[in-house]
């Protein structure tokens, strides 16, 4: 790997803190951006407008904004391949160092990489299911069906900038049908927790307990803005577990972490994968 001298340093420091110990992950958006995913407060980030639970399960135009944006984002989302970040953190967990991966992202990518525990905070764009009989189906068969019934889609723009949340920023066509559960005709929703929506209960309790087991935490590609992460990383300040956070930019603990390293997800994690010698 090519990095400064300072890079270099930091991550010998990190793999100092994590090494003879089982090490807990906690990734965010930014360990996806090498597969083509933007984050949502890097440089260059999109624009970021959310939709929130309470409109679209109050506004039937607001479902058919998000699904036609979701759809056209979806085939790009879909398509996005596991970087090298994402295959470390697989490697290690096989090699027993980590004891899993608790995710902040929606796209799979570490399921698809071979990461066997993988804790998806915000739930995942792979499943749909119905508010209303509980129905799940798989988000690719729901794709054709949406494809089927507005056929015009397939001509529809695909330069428009893909967001993190795997949407795009579409215009509501009138005519386009919105999937309905093909068991009661209800609403359908895709398993992520939406702006506005609490993580569930027993999804933070996994994750608290992955923490638990562990007797160090390395968080990747995260800014930590978001509460669920703070959290987490308090769990294993409390319990005075080393602290490795890889991200570029500032996040809101940098200051209480045992290491930082100010660099790209892909790098670093490849190189602590290549380090297992020493960490083990």
């Amino acid at each position: 790997m090519d990095t400064d001298a300072a890079t270099s340093a930091l991550i010998e420091r990190a793999i100092a803190a994590l090494a003879g110990r089982r090490v807990a992950v906690l990734t965010g958006a930014g360990v996806s951006t090498d597969s083509g995913i933007p984050d949502y407060r890097g440089k260059g980030a999109p624009t970021r407008t959310p939709m929130t639970a309470q409109d679209f399960i109050a506004s039937e135009r607001a479902r058919r904004r998000y699904w036609v944006g979701s759809h056209l984002g979806w085939r790009r989302f879909a398509a996005a391949e596991p970087n090298a970040g994402h295959r470390a953190l697989a490697d290690l967990e096989l090699a027993g160092v980590t004891t899993g991966v608790i995710t902040q992202n929606v796209d799979g990518l570490h399921v698809r990489a071979g990461s066997r525990r993988v804790v998806e905070l915000h739930g995942t764009m792979r499943r749909v299911g119905c508010l209303q009989c509980g129905q799940v189906f798989d988000r690719r068969d729901l794709a054709a069906r949406v494809e089927a019934d507005n056929p015009w889609l397939s001509a529809a723009d695909e330069d428009l900038p893909l967001g993190p949340d795997g949407d795009v920023a579409a215009e509501v066509a009138d005519e386009f049908r919105i999937p309905a559960c093909s068991v009661c005709g209800g609403v359908l929703k895709p398993d992520v927790v939406f702006f506005g929506e609490f993580i569930p209960a027993e999804k933070f309790r996994e994750a608290e307990q992955l923490v638990r087991a562990s007797d160090a935490l390395l968080v990747a590609g995260s800014s930590l803005v978001v509460n669920s992460g703070i959290r987490l990383v308090e769990r294993a300040r409390r319990r005075r577990l080393p602290v490795v956070i890889v991200n570029r930019g500032e996040t809101r603990v940098d200051a209480r972490a045992t290491v930082k390293v100010d660099a790209g997800t892909s790098e670093v994690l490849a190189a602590l994968a290549t380090a297992l010698p020493a960490l083990r």
